[in-house]
Order: structure tokens, then sequence, then C-alpha cells
């Protein structure tokens, strides 16, 4: 499995080949499913450019993508505190998703953030895949090892926040290590910045599932400016299994 993150919480200050509109983002998911992803992860954005929980903003996302990608991949959406940071406001417009007239397939909960399981919960009385997000550097594997959820979530997203290229396949190892069995549940393991590509190709030496997307990185392994999800897709497949 590879997954394309598309935007994350980046703007405009990133350059235009970040997809910020429902229509842009509907666009680059379909070039990068072209491309090969097979799941698409996407921080819908208020017209100021700002990720957003409001079903008012989900809605049209999600509708775009579906509408341009030509077969049919599960779509997922953050619920980062950064959207929404007061965990009361951020569990109503969880729960307010109930009245959207199509929900995303799946969202991703960073089980350090206040609020967590309770954000995880609601998410499931939907119907919707929870991405468990364990961060490295927080206690979120201890917090998920304790978790009753744990059990039930879609995925592990093992997330390695060492922008080291140099480091952050160790703490990549590391960040597994404190998972353990991570309940039986599957792992997609991936990296940011100048630890995006390194740990990606750890994901495929382990079998991992993974993901790769202007979220993570803006460039390719050789350092140029990507030009696009579909590019960082296409780079990221023969980077995880390189021919032999």
């Amino acid at each position: 499995m590879l997954q394309v993150c598309l935007n994350g919480p980046r703007g405009s200050a990133d350059g235009a080949v970040v997809p910020l509109t429902p229509e842009a983002m509907a666009e680059s998911a379909a070039r990068a499913v072209a491309a090969g992803a097979t799941d698409v992860h996407v921080h819908p954005k208020s017209p100021c450019g700002d990720d957003s929980l409001s079903p008012k903003v989900l809605a049209p996302t999600l509708e775009a993508i579906r509408a341009r990608v030509p077969v049919p991949v599960p779509v997922g959406v953050t619920t980062g505190a950064w959207a929404e940071p007061e965990p009361a406001a951020r569990l109503a417009r969880v729960r307010s998703w109930a009245a959207l007239p199509s929900l995303p397939d799946h969202a991703s909960v960073n089980w350090h953030e206040e609020g967590a399981e309770e954000i995880a919960a609601a998410l499931m009385e939907l119907g919707l895949g929870v991405e468990a997000g364990i961060w490295s550097g927080t206690d979120g594997a201890a917090r998920f090892a304790r978790s009753p959820l744990g059990p039930r979530v879609l995925r592990v997203l093992a997330e390695v926040t060492d922008t080291s290229a140099d480091t952050a396949e160790d703490t990549a190892h590391a960040l597994l290590a404190d998972l353990g069995s991570a309940h039986g549940r599957p792992v997609l393991l991936h990296g940011e910045g100048g630890g995006a590509w390194p740990v990606l190709r750890l994901a495929g030496r382990l079998g991992l599932a993974t993901r790769i997307g202007l979220e993570d990185t803006l460039l390719l392994p050789d350092g140029q400016r990507a030009a696009s999800n579909a590019q960082l897709v296409t780079t990221g497949l023969a980077q995880y299994a390189p021919r032999r």
C-alpha cells in the first residue's frame, strides 16, 4: 500500500505545486492514483488556506476528489489539533460530520493529542476507519498501548518526526520497537522532511505500508523540487521496491 498525502498543513508559501482548493486537490489526487497511489490522505482547506474540520469545508473537498478520481480508492482526512485546538470543539466538529452527504473513508487521530480517545470513538461511531497517528518523540505509543480502542483502529500511522536523513531510520526502528505488536493492527511507516525518503525505503525493506506526498516532502531523493504528488508517488514506488 502506498498512500499519497496531498498537502498536509502546508499553504501558499510552499509554492503553487501544493493543492489547496477542492479542484486542485481532486486533480492532484487523480494524477497520484493514476501513478499508483492506492489511498488518499488530504487536509481540506478553508478559503483562507487553513486546515479545517468544518463539514462545510470537507463536503466540497470529498465531492471533488471522488468525482475526479477514476477508480474508487479510500479517501481520508486529518483531525489534527492545529485545525481545531480546543478538544471539546474538535470533538463537536467531528460529530457534526454525521450531516455530511458523503463521509470520508477514514481519518487520522494523533494519539498524543489531548482528546484523542474521544475523537477516535466518535469516528468509529460514524463508521469511519481510524488511522492511529503515533509520532516519534511523543508519548503516543505508550498511550496507544493502553487504549481499549487500539484493536479496533484501521491501521497505525508510525510517523517519524525526525527530519534528519542521517538519523531518521534509527528513529523509525525505535518507534517500531515502542509500538510492539500495535494491537495486531497494520502499520504504515513514513517520515518527513529529510527523513521522508530513508524511512520510505526502510518501510519497503520491512514490508510495511508507507506514504509519500507534498505533506511529507517537497523534494525528490536527489534534492530537486518535486513537480507534483504524482511525481512523488512514481518515485516513491521505485524507491520502495527497487529493481534487482
